[in-house]
C-alpha cells in the first residue's frame, strides 16, 4: 500500500544526498587551494615585513573575514526567522507534507529492512558493513550532511507546547516575572 510512497521517498533522499555530495566534492579542491593561497600570502608577507608583522597581518585579516562572515550569517538567520514567521502565519501545511516528512524520517529504517529482507540478507548486510567500514570518512561526511538536513520543525513546536506558559525554550523567564 505504501510501496509507492516509500519508493518516492527513497528516490528523493538519494537524489538529495547525491546532489549535496556532488556539491561538496566540487568545493574540496577550492578549500585546498585556499589553504595554499594562505600559505603563499604568509610567505610573501614574511619576506616583505618580517615574521612577527606578517603573522599579525594574517591574524587580523582572517579575523576580519570571520567578522564579516559572522555578520552575513546573522543577517541570513534574521531573514530566515522572518520567513518562518510568515510561513507559520500562513499555516499551509498539508497532509501530503506530513506524510512526506514521516516517510523521510522512516527512510533509513526502510532501507535497512529492505537490506535484511533481500535473499542472503545477513551476508549482504555484512558486505555492506565492510564496504562502509572501508569508506568510513565518506560515510561520516554523508552522516554529517544528513544531520544538517534532518527535519526539526515538529520537534521545536512540540517542545514549545510542553513548556509551562510564560517560559521560553532556553529556560529564560519573561522579564515581568523576574523579581
Amino acid at each position: 500500500m505504501f510501496a509507492g510512497l516509500i519508493n518516492q521517498a527513497k528516490a528523493a533522499v538519494s537524489g538529495l544526498v547525491l546532489r549535496y555530495v556532488a556539491r561538496a566534492s566540487v568545493a574540496i579542491p577550492f578549500v585546498i587551494a585556499l589553504g595554499f593561497a594562505l600559505a603563499a600570502l604568509t610567505v610573501m608577507l614574511v619576506q616583505s615585513f618580517g615574521q612577527i608583522t606578517a603573522y599579525w597581518l594574517m591574524a587580523g585579516g582572517l579575523a576580519a573575514i570571520g567578522a564579516i562572515a559572522a555578520i552575513g550569517v546573522s543577517v541570513k538567520e534574521q531573514e530566515e526567522e522572518v520567513a518562518e514567521q510568515k510561513a507559520e502565519q500562513a499555516d499551509t501545511q498539508s497532509a501530503l507534507g506530513d506524510a512526506t516528512a514521516q516517510a523521510l524520517t522512516q527512510a533509513p529504517l526502510a532501507l535497512l529492512g529492505g537490506l535484511f529482507a533481500a535473499p542472503g540478507g545477513a551476508t549482504t548486510a555484512f558486505k555492506v558493513a565492510g564496504m562502509l567500514g572501508r569508506n568510513f570518512p565518506l560515510v561520516l561526511l554523508l552522516v554529517l550532511i544528513g544531520a544538517l538536513f534532518w527535519p526539526t520543525e515538529g520537534n521545536e513546536a512540540a517542545q514549545e507546547a510542553d513548556l509551562p506558559s510564560g517560559e521560553k525554550s532556553n529556560g529564560a523567564q519573561p522579564v515581568e516575572t523576574l523579581h
